[in-house]
C-alpha cells in the first residue's frame, strides 16, 4: 500500500483539486463512490483495473492524503 500526504490540514478545495489531478493524469481511472463521515471527512474512491485508490479529506487526522494499491509517481513525472 502506498500513502501520499498531500496537505497537513483538511481542506475541501485541495481535496477536490487532488481528485481532478488524478482524473486528468491517470488514463482509464474509474471514479467510484464518494462517502462522507459524520465528522465531515470525505473519501473519494477510484479504481484502475483491480487496484483501488482513495483520496481522503480527513477531519479526524486533519490532513488530505491518498492511499493507493500501486505507485502513483509514474503518472506524475
Amino acid at each position: 500500500m502506498f500513502r501520499y500526504s498531500i496537505c497537513n490540514v483538511s481542506d475541501k478545495e485541495i481535496f477536490e483539486n487532488q481528485c481532478l489531478a488524478l482524473e486528468r493524469n491517470i488514463k482509464d481511472l474509474h471514479k467510484g463512490k464518494q462517502l462522507m463521515d459524520v465528522d465531515g471527512s470525505i473519501v473519494q474512491y477510484y479504481s484502475l483495473g483491480d487496484k483501488i485508490i482513495t483520496v481522503h479529506n480527513s477531519i479526524y487526522l486533519n490532513e488530505v492524503y491518498i492511499q493507493s494499491e500501486f505507485d502513483l509517481n509514474i503518472h506524475f513525472n
